[in-house]
């Protein structure tokens, strides 16, 4: 099992992506922003930072990048793609994802561990997971506020692609969205960082390791 996992430009957290790759089992593939081959892996992450140094809006220039010229189709046509923070950013510029994240409540940026609920435990990423499992993950971002008109936030409630929500919706996400899914469930957004709750000694938790043993089975079935 290859996972890709995509640097850009200001990427901080794409070794941390990487090394729980490697604790799910899987083997992570290191992509480069100006890379126009995916090297046939099985899944693709974009980790958290300041891709571009966040110029524009976040996300905005990385969704032009050559790497997504290639992930975008591919994503479309199935395979499983998981954006972490600055990831979820970049799938919603490239709408692979619908929606965008804007400032927090309060314009501050928030870096703490936050109980989260598993709303939907049947995408490509939470499979591993059960629906209304309460897990801990840390968060840290000043521009995770989850917005979206009124249309999109009834569709995403009936379709089930609210994929988690915040226990206690620490940054005015609208109706406590912390991720959500594409249409297919191959595609995934979080604000949250699962990569950083895979093992107990370097995080608050392993409860975000789920989210990665979940695609290696998704690919593996």
């Amino acid at each position: 099992m290859r996972i890709g996992v995509v640097t850009f430009p200001g990427s901080l957290d794409d070794r941390d992506a990487a090394r729980a790759v490697r604790a799910a089992g899987a083997e992570p593939v290191a992509l480069w922003h100006g890379d126009r081959d995916l090297r046939g892996v099985d899944a693709v992450i974009l980790p958290g930072g300041f891709s571009y140094g966040d110029y524009l809006r976040c996300g905005a220039i990385a969704r032009f990048a050559p790497v997504m010229g290639e992930l975008v189709p591919a994503a479309r046509a199935g395979l499983p793609v998981l954006g972490i923070c600055n990831g979820f950013q970049i799938l919603c510029e490239a709408h692979l994802l619908p929606g965008a994240l804007t400032r927090n409540a309060g314009l501050t940026f928030i870096t703490r561990d936050l109980r989260l609920r598993v709303e939907n435990a049947r995408t490509a990423w939470t499979r591993r997971y059960s629906d209304g499992q309460q897990i801990v993950v840390p968060l840290k971002s000043g521009e995770g506020a989850y917005a979206a008109d009124p249309g999109t936030l009834a569709d995403l409630e009936a379709s089930g692609r609210i994929v988690i929500r915040y226990a206690d919706n620490p940054n005015g996400s609208a109706v406590a969205i912390a991720g959500v899914c594409n249409a297919e469930g191959n595609v995934v957004g979080l604000m949250p960082h699962p990569e950083h709750a895979v093992d107990p000694l370097t995080g608050p938790s392993s409860d975000g390791l789920g989210f990665f043993t979940s695609v290696v089975a998704a690919v593996a079935a």
